[in-house]
């Protein structure tokens, strides 16, 4: 039996089956979840700052591409997806035109830079991420002030205080209390933190929702999150208290901070800006879990699952080169694996 090619004529994509237009739209309704969660409690400053930098993407967008197509660019969801999940690693007390800015600075220089949705090795929300934060460093910085990333305690409703304890009471005598463990109050106000901080935290459970939604639904590659926050929870639960103690660092904390849901089920995940077989994926996802638990708990940053997602999207075309080397062929046709038809389904 001859053995059957697959051609690579196109620039490579992780194999998911939702169209890139569903799963974009599907990011957006995740990312706005989080963004209204934030929104009830700061007056509604963090659905201005989503609503500023979505204009500011879709018009640039617009522009860009009005004498190709006009609006059909804008109806495949990438610039809105861009702007909200560039809204969710931002502050909620930044101030709307940085938002603006970061998003302008995603579509035009990351996104179209590098030839259009598919090309571009940089995810665009971390660039235009990447942008704003090092652009205006100190309107960055004082958008944090008096939140979790600048001191060590959240400020919380008595409301949800009560709820905590409660809930954590529930849970130690029914569901812990069966592996002989307890855990201490406080864990479940992560979820609906009140305090000044990024967007990703403060929405944390809506969030929550969105990513069993997207990851049930199939717009990514469930084990890729899984073995992100494998890697970064052993790493935090092993050194991750800052001290000389090992094997007693917080991993719950670890996880449902610094936007680190955001990370390993979104940004992590992005198939445009990763590699193209498992094990160049693989390599990626603990390399950046390994990155950003040593930006967050060595460098004392407390967005680097951001920081080491965007050095490791940086890597990506050399990833791509090495895969290429060891896994692919080339003809006058393109590429081709250069493997069995097994093997080629276990690599893709």
């Amino acid at each position: 039996m001859p053995d059957r090619k697959m051609l690579l004529l196109h620039t490579p994509q992780i194999n998911i089956s939702t169209p890139s237009t569903g799963r974009m739209w599907l990011i957006c309704g995740c990312a706005f979840l989080c963004i209204f969660q934030s929104a009830l409690t700061d007056h509604g400053r963090s659905l201005i700052i989503a609503l500023v930098a979505l204009i500011s993407a879709l018009l640039v967008e617009f522009l860009l591409t009005r004498r190709e197509s006009g609006l059909a660019k804008i109806k495949d969801g990438s610039a809105a997806a861009t702007a909200l999940l560039l809204v969710m690693m931002l502050p909620n007390q930044i101030h709307p035109v940085y938002a603006a800015l970061g998003a302008a600075f995603a579509i035009v220089v990351v996104k179209y830079s590098f030839g259009g949705l598919g090309s571009n090795w940089l995810n665009p929300a971390l660039g235009g991420w990447l942008f704003v934060r090092f652009s205006w460093p100190l309107a960055f910085s004082n958008a944090l002030e008096n939140s979790s990333a600048s001191i060590s305690e959240m400020i919380v409703s008595p409301d949800i205080i009560a709820a905590d304890n409660s809930v954590t009471e529930f849970l130690n005598s029914y569901v812990f209390s069966i592996a002989g463990v307890q855990i201490p109050s406080g864990y479940i106000g992560l979820l609906f933190n009140n305090s000044p901080g990024i967007i990703a935290d403060r929405g944390l459970f809506a969030f929550l929702i969105g990513t069993i939604i997207i990851t049930a639904i199939g717009i990514n590659r469930g084990w890729i999150p899984l073995a992100f926050l494998a890697v970064y929870g052993l790493l935090i639960r092993f050194a991750g208290d800052l001290s000389d103690v090992f094997w007693n660092g917080d991993v719950i904390y670890g996880i449902f901070s610094g936007g680190t849901i955001l990370a390993a089920f979104v940004l992590a995940a992005e198939p445009s800006s990763s590699a193209k077989l498992k094990p160049g994926i693989l390599f990626a996802v603990i390399l950046s879990a390994v990155l950003s638990w040593f930006f967050r708990y060595r460098c004392m940053d407390y967005s680097g699952c951001f920081i080491a997602l965007a050095f490791v999207n940086c890597l990506t075309p050399v990833i791509r080169l090495i895969e290429e080397k060891i896994f692919f062929t080339r003809n006058k046709h393109g590429l081709n694996l250069r493997l069995s038809v097994e093997a080629k389904e276990k690599l893709l």
